[in-house]
Formats: C-alpha cells, sequence, structure tokens
C-alpha cells in the first residue's frame, strides 16, 4: 500500500484527530430535543454525561499505553471505530439506552484519541514544524471540543434533520479519517509478538500530597463543568428565555474550550515540575 509523505500524513492525523474531538461534544445542543422525543429527566440527562466520563477513564487507565506497544495506527483506527460505533447509535437511536451506550463509545474513542493521536501528530510533524506540533495538536484537542457543540447547534438550529443531519455529517469524517490513519506511516518501532498490558497505577511517595490536592481540584472544577453542562440548556430556556440551539451551542462551546485551555495550561505547569505522570489521570477527563 503507497504510504501518504510525512506531510500529508501529518496534516491528515491532525485532521482526524479534531474530528474525533468535535464528535465528543457535538450533541450537547441536541439534548432538550431528545428530553422532549423521549421524555426522560435531568437526572438521565446527568447520567448521560457520566456515561461519557466513564468511557474516557476506561479508555485511558485500560489502553494509555498500548499504542506503544501496538503502534499508533491500530490504537487511531481503535479509536475512530468508536466514534463510527457512536454515530450509528445516535441516528438509530429511539430510546435512551442508544444514547447511554452511544455516549459509552464517544468516551471510548475521546480517551483513546486524547494521548495516542497527540503522541502521534508529534512523531510524525515534518522537521519544520517540530516546534509547532505540540500547540498544532493542543488546537486540534481543543479546537474540536469547541467546534462540537457550536457546529451542531448551528445545524439542529437552521438545517433540516436535527437529529441526524450531524451525525451523518460525522460519520463521513470519520471514514475519510480512517482513510487517512490506514495510509499514514506508523510512527513506532512496533515489535513483533510483543503484548500490551494494562496499565498500573501508582504515584510517588515524595508527590503524593501534591497529587491529591491536584486531583481534588480537577475533580471539583470538571465536576462543575459536567454540572454546568446537564443544566445549561434548561437555564437557557426556561431562566433566560433564550431557545436558540445555537446560541446553546455557542455557550457550551465556549465553556467547553475555556475548561479545556485551562486544563492544558495546569498540565504544562505539572509537567516543568516532573509532575506530569502521576496529574494526567486527572486532568486527561475532557
Amino acid at each position: 500500500m503507497q504510504r501518504l509523505d510525512r506531510g500529508t500524513a501529518f496534516a491528515g492525523l491532525v485532521f482526524a484527530f479534531t474530528a474525533v474531538m468535535l464528535g465528543t461534544t457535538m450533541p450537547t445542543p441536541m439534548y432538550p430535543l431528545y428530553q422532549a422525543k423521549f421524555g426522560f429527566s435531568v437526572v438521565m440527562l446527568t447520567v448521560i454525561f457520566a456515561v461519557y466520563a466513564i468511557g474516557v477513564l476506561v479508555a485511558l487507565l485500560a489502553f494509555g499505553r498500548w499504542s506503544d506497544t501496538l503502534g499508533r495506527r491500530p490504537l487511531l483506527a481503535a479509536g475512530l471505530a468508536a466514534a463510527i460505533v457512536s454515530d450509528l447509535l445516535f441516528l438509530a437511536a429511539d430510546g435512551v439506552w442508544q444514547l447511554l451506550v452511544g455516549r459509552l463509545f464517544s468516551g471510548l474513542s475521546a480517551g483513546i484519541f486524547t494521548g495516542t493521536a497527540t503522541a502521534a501528530v508529534l512523531e510524525m510533524a515534518p522537521d519544520r514544524w517540530k516546534e509547532r506540533a505540540p500547540y498544532v495538536a493542543t488546537a486540534a484537542n481543543l479546537g474540536g471540543l469547541g467546534l462540537g457543540p457550536l457546529l451542531a447547534g448551528l445545524a439542529v438550529q437552521y438545517l433540516p434533520w436535527p437529529l441526524h443531519l450531524d451525525f451523518g455529517v460525522h460519520l463521513a469524517l470519520m471514514v475519510a479519517g480512517a482513510l487517512l490513519v490506514a495510509l499514514a506511516p506508523e510512527t513506532v518501532a512496533v515489535t513483533h509478538g510483543a503484548r500490551p498490558q494494562l496499565q498500573r497505577l501508582a504515584v510517588p511517595a515524595g508527590v503524593r500530597a501534591t497529587f491529591v490536592s491536584a486531583a481534588v481540584a480537577g475533580f471539583a472544577g470538571f465536576a462543575m463543568l459536567g454540572l454546568f453542562t446537564a443544566l445549561s440548556p434548561r437555564l437557557l430556556s426556561e431562566v433566560l428565555g433564550v431557545r436558540n440551539h445555537a446560541v446553546e451551542g455557542l455557550v457550551r462551546g465556549r465553556h467547553e474550550s475555556r475548561c479545556s485551555r485551562s486544563a492544558s495550561q495546569i498540565d504544562e505547569l505539572f509537567r516543568r515540575r516532573s509532575l506530569a505522570r502521576c496529574f494526567a489521570g486527572s486532568i486527561a477527563y475532557r
């Protein structure tokens, strides 16, 4: 199979990274429509968001280092496959269970891509892009998270098929991303017969106190993000009287990107203090 050159593969991986992260926040402006259609409560809406977080955590803890053994491309393909399954479940949704399972697969795709795609983008960067590659990877991650609800809100408000068009378009993007990943060269020297192992969790004794304080702060911050995400549709419509899905998507996208950018800034701070490994688990949930 003819592989892409390094520059084209780099651009293709950035595209796939952005598209996958876009899909993880895309359903947000649609939840009021799903609530009206299926009649579930705000509590169930919170559960739907929590299921996504479970998927992210499972992917990070179980598959976080598998790409070092199996290679970047197989893990990226798995993340894309999870995103495709999520899109198909939302397209066929006729009950709450499809939303729950769809968000679980969306969380798995995000958890896989957060680490693996970042590493792949950095390793694939041409020489002239090496210094800027970390910023490109961050922009792909945060840009996708912020664009998801914004673009979905515009589509829901102004285009037909509000519960299907977004997922149909995103499905096409995932197929294109899968093709680009398949054609990209591998950046990891894979050892034949090597088997991936589950990641063991440990915190060095010397940094446990710092880890606990950082973990508590990270948990509290993203708990508030989850609460805001779950309640923002009703706050906008019932308290402020705003029933425009595009406005809701704009508010949600801005909040998502700001919170994620703050997490990245904290991550960079702890990297400089050689604490990134112990802190990564507490900030990787987006």
